[in-house]
Protein backbone atom coordinates (compact mmCIF):
# COMPACT_ATOMS: atom_id res chain seq x y z
CA UNK A 1 0.00 0.00 0.00
CA UNK A 2 1.69 3.37 -0.83
CA UNK A 3 2.19 6.26 1.52
CA UNK A 4 -0.30 8.41 1.98
CA UNK A 5 1.20 12.24 1.15
CA UNK A 6 0.80 15.26 2.56
CA UNK A 7 -0.76 16.30 -0.44
CA UNK A 8 -3.63 13.89 -0.09
CA UNK A 9 -4.10 14.70 3.63
CA UNK A 10 -4.49 18.63 2.90
CA UNK A 11 -7.33 17.95 0.31
CA UNK A 12 -9.00 15.25 1.97
CA UNK A 13 -9.62 18.47 5.01
CA UNK A 14 -11.12 21.69 5.13
CA UNK A 15 -8.35 23.66 5.68
CA UNK A 16 -8.19 24.88 2.46
CA UNK A 17 -11.49 25.13 1.88
CA UNK A 18 -12.70 29.10 0.28
CA UNK A 19 -9.07 29.84 -0.04
CA UNK A 20 -6.64 31.53 -2.85
CA UNK A 21 -4.32 29.02 -3.25
CA UNK A 22 -0.94 29.46 -4.44
CA UNK A 23 1.34 26.46 -5.63
CA UNK A 24 4.99 26.33 -5.19
CA UNK A 25 5.57 22.80 -7.32
CA UNK A 26 6.94 21.15 -10.25
CA UNK A 27 6.56 17.88 -12.48
CA UNK A 28 7.23 15.36 -9.15
CA UNK A 29 4.80 17.00 -7.05
CA UNK A 30 2.15 13.91 -8.27
CA UNK A 31 0.10 11.38 -6.13
CA UNK A 32 0.35 7.75 -6.34
CA UNK A 33 -1.39 7.59 -9.09
CA UNK A 34 0.44 10.37 -10.83
CA UNK A 35 -2.41 13.01 -10.68
CA UNK A 36 -0.30 16.55 -10.29
CA UNK A 37 -1.08 18.60 -7.39
CA UNK A 38 -1.81 21.71 -9.71
CA UNK A 39 -4.06 19.54 -11.25
CA UNK A 40 -5.75 18.32 -8.09
CA UNK A 41 -6.24 21.60 -6.87
CA UNK A 42 -7.63 22.85 -9.99
CA UNK A 43 -10.45 20.06 -9.83
CA UNK A 44 -11.15 20.81 -5.73
CA UNK A 45 -14.55 22.44 -5.50
CA UNK A 46 -13.65 24.24 -2.74
CA UNK A 47 -10.82 26.06 -3.12
CA UNK A 48 -8.97 28.18 -6.41
CA UNK A 49 -5.60 27.78 -7.87
CA UNK A 50 -4.65 31.17 -8.25
CA UNK A 51 -1.28 30.95 -9.00
CA UNK A 52 1.83 28.26 -9.79
CA UNK A 53 5.52 29.02 -8.92
CA UNK A 54 8.17 26.82 -9.83
CA UNK A 55 11.77 26.50 -8.25
CA UNK A 56 15.08 25.96 -10.17
CA UNK A 57 14.55 24.29 -13.41
CA UNK A 58 11.24 25.78 -13.97
CA UNK A 59 7.79 24.64 -13.02
CA UNK A 60 7.99 22.06 -16.10
CA UNK A 61 11.83 21.56 -14.98
CA UNK A 62 12.42 21.80 -18.48
CA UNK A 63 15.77 23.75 -18.42
CA UNK A 64 19.27 21.68 -17.99
CA UNK A 65 21.93 23.45 -15.76
CA UNK A 66 22.33 25.50 -12.84
CA UNK A 67 22.12 29.22 -13.75
CA UNK A 68 20.12 29.10 -16.36
CA UNK A 69 17.57 31.40 -15.13
CA UNK A 70 13.40 30.46 -15.79
CA UNK A 71 11.07 33.11 -16.97
CA UNK A 72 7.55 34.07 -15.63
CA UNK A 73 4.55 32.55 -18.06
CA UNK A 74 1.33 31.86 -17.67
CA UNK A 75 -0.61 28.01 -17.53
CA UNK A 76 -2.94 28.43 -20.89
CA UNK A 77 -4.79 25.21 -19.55
CA UNK A 78 -5.30 26.04 -16.33
CA UNK A 79 -5.36 29.60 -16.71
CA UNK A 80 -3.28 30.82 -13.88
CA UNK A 81 0.33 32.95 -14.04
CA UNK A 82 3.64 30.99 -12.96
CA UNK A 83 5.76 32.69 -11.38
CA UNK A 84 9.47 31.96 -11.17
CA UNK A 85 11.66 31.52 -8.14
CA UNK A 86 14.75 31.16 -10.06
CA UNK A 87 14.97 34.44 -11.98
CA UNK A 88 15.79 37.83 -10.79
CA UNK A 89 14.06 36.69 -7.65
CA UNK A 90 14.34 33.52 -5.76
CA UNK A 91 12.17 35.07 -3.21
CA UNK A 92 8.05 35.33 -4.11
CA UNK A 93 7.76 39.33 -4.62
CA UNK A 94 4.50 41.15 -2.21
CA UNK A 95 2.81 41.54 -5.94
CA UNK A 96 3.37 37.96 -6.45
CA UNK A 97 1.56 36.97 -2.98
CA UNK A 98 -0.91 39.61 -3.41
CA UNK A 99 -3.93 37.86 -4.35
CA UNK A 100 -3.82 34.39 -2.03
CA UNK A 101 -5.18 33.52 0.61
CA UNK A 102 -2.40 30.57 1.47
CA UNK A 103 0.44 29.56 -0.36
CA UNK A 104 0.64 25.48 -0.60
CA UNK A 105 4.35 24.07 -0.85
CA UNK A 106 4.32 20.44 -2.26
CA UNK A 107 7.97 19.81 -3.58
CA UNK A 108 10.37 16.60 -3.76
CA UNK A 109 13.58 16.87 -1.82
CA UNK A 110 16.11 14.30 -2.37
CA UNK A 111 18.27 14.76 1.48
CA UNK A 112 20.66 16.68 0.35
CA UNK A 113 21.80 20.18 1.59
CA UNK A 114 22.88 21.83 -1.61
CA UNK A 115 19.26 21.15 -2.74
CA UNK A 116 18.38 24.59 -3.89
CA UNK A 117 14.17 23.29 -3.52
CA UNK A 118 14.35 23.19 0.22
CA UNK A 119 15.76 27.09 0.12
CA UNK A 120 13.57 27.70 -2.15
CA UNK A 121 10.69 26.70 0.31
CA UNK A 122 12.80 28.70 3.35
CA UNK A 123 12.43 31.88 0.70
CA UNK A 124 8.49 31.48 0.66
CA UNK A 125 8.86 31.40 4.40
CA UNK A 126 10.53 34.56 4.45
CA UNK A 127 8.18 36.39 1.79
CA UNK A 128 5.16 34.92 3.80
CA UNK A 129 6.29 36.21 6.93
CA UNK A 130 5.95 39.49 5.71
CA UNK A 131 3.40 39.20 4.00
CA UNK A 132 1.50 37.59 6.87
CA UNK A 133 0.74 34.84 4.71
CA UNK A 134 -0.07 31.08 5.84
CA UNK A 135 2.34 28.55 4.62
CA UNK A 136 1.18 25.10 4.55
CA UNK A 137 3.81 22.56 3.36
CA UNK A 138 2.79 19.34 2.27
CA UNK A 139 5.41 16.52 3.22
CA UNK A 140 6.78 14.04 0.87
CA UNK A 141 9.56 10.85 1.86
CA UNK A 142 13.15 11.21 1.78
CA UNK A 143 13.78 9.19 -0.91
CA UNK A 144 17.40 8.04 0.47
CA UNK A 145 15.89 7.48 4.05
CA UNK A 146 15.11 9.18 7.07
CA UNK A 147 18.10 7.75 9.03
CA UNK A 148 21.58 8.60 8.43
CA UNK A 149 23.01 12.00 8.94
CA UNK A 150 26.27 12.63 7.62
CA UNK A 151 28.70 15.09 6.07
CA UNK A 152 30.13 18.52 6.68
CA UNK A 153 27.90 21.23 8.56
CA UNK A 154 27.51 24.59 7.07
CA UNK A 155 29.57 27.25 8.32
CA UNK A 156 28.88 30.75 9.10
CA UNK A 157 29.82 33.08 6.40
CA UNK A 158 29.59 30.76 3.54
CA UNK A 159 25.75 30.40 3.27
CA UNK A 160 24.33 30.67 -0.66
CA UNK A 161 21.66 29.34 -2.75
CA UNK A 162 22.96 26.34 -1.75
CA UNK A 163 23.27 26.30 1.83
CA UNK A 164 21.61 28.74 3.80
CA UNK A 165 21.22 26.89 7.57
CA UNK A 166 24.14 24.81 9.07
CA UNK A 167 22.66 21.22 8.69
CA UNK A 168 24.85 18.80 6.89
CA UNK A 169 25.13 17.66 3.71
CA UNK A 170 22.86 14.58 4.37
CA UNK A 171 20.47 15.77 7.00
CA UNK A 172 18.03 12.70 7.30
CA UNK A 173 14.90 14.99 7.65
CA UNK A 174 11.61 15.38 5.36
CA UNK A 175 10.86 18.40 3.39
CA UNK A 176 8.11 19.13 5.90
CA UNK A 177 10.55 17.85 8.93
CA UNK A 178 13.26 21.04 7.55
CA UNK A 179 10.66 23.51 7.06
CA UNK A 180 9.50 23.06 10.82
CA UNK A 181 13.53 23.40 11.52
CA UNK A 182 14.10 26.23 9.40
CA UNK A 183 10.61 28.12 10.32
CA UNK A 184 11.66 27.64 14.16
CA UNK A 185 14.97 26.86 14.93
CA UNK A 186 16.40 29.16 12.25
CA UNK A 187 13.63 31.69 12.92
CA UNK A 188 11.75 32.26 9.78
CA UNK A 189 8.78 33.02 11.63
CA UNK A 190 6.20 32.40 9.38
CA UNK A 191 2.45 30.72 9.98
CA UNK A 192 3.31 27.15 8.88
CA UNK A 193 1.37 24.39 8.81
CA UNK A 194 2.81 21.34 8.14
CA UNK A 195 0.94 18.22 6.85
CA UNK A 196 2.49 14.86 7.51
CA UNK A 197 2.19 11.59 5.69
CA UNK A 198 0.45 8.70 6.72
CA UNK A 199 2.50 5.46 6.82
CA UNK A 200 5.69 6.38 5.82
CA UNK A 201 8.88 4.87 8.02
CA UNK A 202 12.36 6.47 8.48
CA UNK A 203 14.41 3.58 7.48
CA UNK A 204 12.44 3.20 3.83
CA UNK A 205 14.24 4.05 0.36
CA UNK A 206 12.03 5.76 -2.35
CA UNK A 207 11.39 2.25 -4.07
CA UNK A 208 9.89 0.64 -0.81
CA UNK A 209 7.31 3.64 -0.34
CA UNK A 210 4.93 2.37 -2.91
CA UNK A 211 4.70 5.57 -4.83
CA UNK A 212 5.95 6.78 -8.03
CA UNK A 213 9.21 7.93 -9.20
CA UNK A 214 9.17 11.06 -11.29
CA UNK A 215 12.29 13.04 -11.99
CA UNK A 216 12.39 15.98 -9.49
CA UNK A 217 14.89 17.86 -11.73
CA UNK A 218 16.67 17.07 -15.24
CA UNK A 219 19.96 15.66 -13.71
CA UNK A 220 18.02 13.80 -10.93
CA UNK A 221 16.91 10.58 -13.07
CA UNK A 222 16.93 7.79 -10.72
CA UNK A 223 16.85 6.78 -7.35
CA UNK A 224 20.22 5.65 -8.05
CA UNK A 225 21.05 9.06 -8.62
CA UNK A 226 20.01 10.30 -5.40
CA UNK A 227 21.47 7.93 -3.51
CA UNK A 228 25.23 9.05 -4.22
CA UNK A 229 24.03 12.69 -4.78
CA UNK A 230 24.87 13.80 -0.96
CA UNK A 231 28.62 13.31 -2.20
CA UNK A 232 29.14 13.21 -5.62
CA UNK A 233 27.28 16.86 -5.90
CA UNK A 234 30.97 17.96 -4.73
CA UNK A 235 31.91 17.53 -8.03
CA UNK A 236 30.00 20.37 -9.27
CA UNK A 237 32.45 22.60 -7.47
CA UNK A 238 35.45 21.01 -10.07
CA UNK A 239 36.57 21.32 -13.72
CA UNK A 240 35.87 17.27 -13.44
CA UNK A 241 32.71 16.08 -15.41
CA UNK A 242 30.55 14.98 -13.16
CA UNK A 243 28.53 12.93 -15.52
CA UNK A 244 25.96 15.81 -17.03
CA UNK A 245 25.67 15.05 -20.86
CA UNK A 246 25.32 10.90 -19.82
CA UNK A 247 23.09 8.77 -18.39
CA UNK A 248 24.00 8.37 -15.19
CA UNK A 249 24.82 12.01 -13.95
CA UNK A 250 26.76 11.92 -10.66
CA UNK A 251 27.50 8.44 -10.82
CA UNK A 252 30.27 8.82 -13.51
CA UNK A 253 32.93 11.55 -12.68
CA UNK A 254 36.03 12.20 -14.53
CA UNK A 255 37.86 13.82 -17.10
CA UNK A 256 39.96 13.38 -20.04
CA UNK A 257 43.62 12.86 -18.02
CA UNK A 258 42.51 10.85 -15.48
CA UNK A 259 43.94 7.76 -15.31
CA UNK A 260 40.87 5.00 -14.42
CA UNK A 261 41.90 1.90 -13.87
CA UNK A 262 44.66 3.49 -11.62
CA UNK A 263 42.11 5.33 -10.02
CA UNK A 264 39.63 2.46 -9.43
CA UNK A 265 42.81 0.40 -7.73
CA UNK A 266 43.26 3.20 -5.62
CA UNK A 267 39.76 3.63 -4.56
CA UNK A 268 38.29 0.26 -3.85
CA UNK A 269 41.71 -0.01 -1.28
CA UNK A 270 40.00 1.71 1.27
CA UNK A 271 37.28 -0.83 0.92
CA UNK A 272 34.47 1.76 1.78
CA UNK A 273 31.03 -0.07 2.38
CA UNK A 274 28.43 -0.53 0.24
CA UNK A 275 30.60 1.37 -3.01
CA UNK A 276 32.56 -0.16 -5.76
CA UNK A 277 34.37 2.09 -8.19
CA UNK A 278 34.61 0.80 -11.83
CA UNK A 279 37.14 2.26 -14.33
CA UNK A 280 34.90 3.63 -17.65
CA UNK A 281 35.33 5.61 -20.72
CA UNK A 282 32.52 8.26 -21.28
CA UNK A 283 31.53 11.54 -23.76
CA UNK A 284 29.38 14.00 -21.89
CA UNK A 285 26.88 15.39 -24.58
CA UNK A 286 26.64 18.40 -23.21
CA UNK A 287 28.44 20.28 -20.18
CA UNK A 288 32.00 20.12 -18.94
CA UNK A 289 34.18 18.25 -21.82
CA UNK A 290 31.29 17.76 -24.01
CA UNK A 291 32.11 15.87 -27.18
CA UNK A 292 35.51 14.59 -25.23
CA UNK A 293 36.31 11.06 -23.90
CA UNK A 294 36.57 11.29 -20.75
CA UNK A 295 38.32 8.66 -18.68
CA UNK A 296 37.55 8.26 -14.66
CA UNK A 297 34.93 5.94 -12.20
CA UNK A 298 31.25 5.16 -11.86
CA UNK A 299 29.82 4.34 -8.46
CA UNK A 300 28.37 1.50 -8.16
CA UNK A 301 25.89 1.07 -4.73
CA UNK A 302 26.91 -2.20 -3.45
CA UNK A 303 24.56 -1.82 -0.15
CA UNK A 304 22.46 1.14 0.79
CA UNK A 305 22.08 0.51 3.89
CA UNK A 306 25.87 1.05 4.89
CA UNK A 307 26.75 3.17 2.00
CA UNK A 308 28.15 7.04 3.09
CA UNK A 309 27.71 8.63 0.19
CA UNK A 310 29.83 11.63 1.47
CA UNK A 311 32.51 9.64 2.84
CA UNK A 312 32.53 8.45 -0.69
CA UNK A 313 33.28 11.31 -2.78
CA UNK A 314 35.34 12.42 -1.08
CA UNK A 315 37.86 9.69 -1.38
CA UNK A 316 37.06 10.34 -4.86
CA UNK A 317 38.03 13.52 -4.84
CA UNK A 318 41.01 13.01 -2.99
CA UNK A 319 42.22 9.85 -4.70
CA UNK A 320 42.09 12.28 -8.24
CA UNK A 321 43.74 15.20 -6.60
CA UNK A 322 46.81 12.99 -6.05
CA UNK A 323 46.75 11.92 -9.06
CA UNK A 324 47.84 14.97 -11.22
CA UNK A 325 47.32 17.97 -8.49
CA UNK A 326 48.30 20.03 -11.54
CA UNK A 327 45.65 19.16 -14.16
CA UNK A 328 42.99 19.09 -10.69
CA UNK A 329 41.53 22.66 -11.12
CA UNK A 330 38.50 23.67 -9.08
CA UNK A 331 35.74 25.61 -10.26
CA UNK A 332 35.98 29.21 -10.56
CA UNK A 333 32.77 31.11 -9.48
CA UNK A 334 30.15 32.54 -10.22
CA UNK A 335 27.91 29.23 -8.83
CA UNK A 336 24.42 29.65 -7.93
CA UNK A 337 24.35 33.68 -7.20
CA UNK A 338 27.96 33.73 -5.62
CA UNK A 339 30.48 35.56 -7.62
CA UNK A 340 33.31 35.33 -5.12
CA UNK A 341 33.42 32.86 -3.10
CA UNK A 342 34.36 29.27 -4.47
CA UNK A 343 31.84 26.72 -5.61
CA UNK A 344 33.38 24.16 -3.65
CA UNK A 345 33.65 26.01 -0.92
CA UNK A 346 29.72 26.99 -0.83
CA UNK A 347 29.11 23.44 -1.78
CA UNK A 348 31.18 21.85 1.30
CA UNK A 349 30.25 24.77 3.65
CA UNK A 350 33.75 26.22 4.36
CA UNK A 351 36.95 25.97 2.36
CA UNK A 352 38.18 23.56 5.13
CA UNK A 353 37.40 20.11 2.63
CA UNK A 354 38.97 22.24 -0.20
CA UNK A 355 42.11 23.09 2.46
CA UNK A 356 42.09 18.99 3.01
CA UNK A 357 42.00 18.20 -0.17
CA UNK A 358 44.61 20.27 -1.46
CA UNK A 359 47.00 18.87 1.80
CA UNK A 360 46.04 15.10 0.76
CA UNK A 361 44.59 14.71 3.87
CA UNK A 362 43.53 10.91 4.69
CA UNK A 363 39.59 10.72 3.54
CA UNK A 364 38.84 8.81 6.33
CA UNK A 365 40.54 11.64 8.82
CA UNK A 366 38.25 14.30 7.24
CA UNK A 367 35.09 12.03 7.70
CA UNK A 368 35.95 11.92 11.32
CA UNK A 369 36.66 15.28 11.27
CA UNK A 370 33.27 16.15 10.62
CA UNK A 371 31.35 14.04 13.39
CA UNK A 372 31.52 16.52 16.28
CA UNK A 373 29.29 19.12 13.92
CA UNK A 374 26.52 16.17 13.32
CA UNK A 375 26.09 15.53 16.79
CA UNK A 376 25.68 19.07 18.04
CA UNK A 377 22.91 19.00 15.06
CA UNK A 378 21.18 16.01 15.59
CA UNK A 379 19.38 17.68 18.74
CA UNK A 380 17.35 20.51 16.82
CA UNK A 381 17.08 17.75 14.04
CA UNK A 382 14.87 15.58 16.57
CA UNK A 383 12.82 18.64 17.90
CA UNK A 384 11.51 18.75 14.31
CA UNK A 385 11.09 15.34 13.49
CA UNK A 386 7.24 14.50 12.89
CA UNK A 387 7.92 10.70 12.51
Amino acid sequence: MAVVLGIDRLLASSAIDGRRVGLVANPASVDARFAHTADRLLAHDRAELAALFGPQHGFQADLQDNMIETPHARDARRRVPVYSLYSETREPTAAMLDDLDVLVIDLADVGTRVYTFIYTMANCLKAAARHGLPVVVCDRPNPIGGLEVEGPVLEEGFESFVGLFPIPMRHGMTIGELARLFNETFGLGADLSVVAMEGWRREWFFDETGLPWVIPSPNMPTLDTAMVYPGAVLFEGTLLSEGRGTTRPFEIMGAPWVHADRLAAALNAYALPGAWFRSVAFEPTFHKHVGTTCHGCQLHVTDRHVFRPVAAAVAWLREIHVQDPAQFAWRPPPYEYEWDKMPIDILAGSSGLREQIEAHTDPRAIAEGWEPDVAAFLPARQAALLY
